[in-house]
């Protein structure tokens, strides 16, 4: 198996991971509403994600089967968004 290849299988976990640092960067500078819907967003990435790539693509990406993946990836995602947008008060 080529390097190249190896290293490409980690690159869809690796976006979604950043995507993720960002959302927690963003909690840790007293952003939490905006922070919390980044992290909801990553988790829908990583959906969109499960459902394009093959499996021996997915890398890390693939815990379960590929509908049990997207259906806990982008029902987390959607949740966390959601519960995000409808806290009142918290400091904005």
């Amino acid at each position: 198996m080529p390097d190249r290849y190896r290293l490409s299988v980690h690159v869809p976990f690796g976006l979604v991971c950043g995507i993720g640092l960002i959302g927690f960067l963003l909690v840790a500078l007293q952003h939490w509403r905006r922070g919390t819907v980044v992290l909801g967003l990553a988790l829908l990435v990583a959906a969109g994600l499960r459902a394009v790539i093959p499996d021996e693509r997915a890398g890390l990406l693939a815990i379960r089967s590929r509908v049990v993946d997207m259906l806990l990836y982008s029902g987390f995602g959607v949740v966390i968004i959601s519960i995000a947008m409808t806290i009142r008060g918290l400091f904005g």
